[in-house]
């Protein structure tokens, strides 16, 4: 078995289509802390935003949890945005016909990881 290492953050079931999220966290991923954090904040997108509240959360589990950790001696080692559960609705068309609109959730996992164990 495989043993975990790094300090997580998952938020479940977010009202935005992954396919928008995935190229702001392609931004972050591998980066330090702060520099992550400095791009989340600089971007428009409601990707960042969402983004932004789950590596707040992984950092502050790290730093709870540890406390010799600093904010400087981390980086994102792994973001995954995986595709949620979809809401479907009924979207009325002409003629009295209707489609289904399919409304796309995600979840996105944060994985912070002290800077020191990058070749492990």
């Amino acid at each position: 078995m495989e043993k975990k290492s790094g300090y997580r953050a998952v938020s479940k079931f977010i009202i935005t289509s992954p396919f928008k999220i995935r190229p702001v966290a392609d931004l972050i991923r591998r980066k330090p802390y702060p520099e992550a954090m400095a791009i989340l904040e600089n971007m428009p997108h409601k990707g960042a935003r969402l983004i932004r509240k789950t590596v707040k959360s992984a950092a502050s589990n790290a730093l709870s949890g540890n406390k010799q950790l600093a904010e400087d001696m981390l980086y994102v080692k792994n973001i995954l945005i995986d595709e949620g559960p979809r809401m479907k609705r009924i979207w009325f068309r002409a003629r009295g016909r209707a489609d289904m609109l399919l409304k796309r959730l995600c979840h996105i996992t944060v994985v912070v990881e002290e800077t020191g164990k990058v070749g492990e």
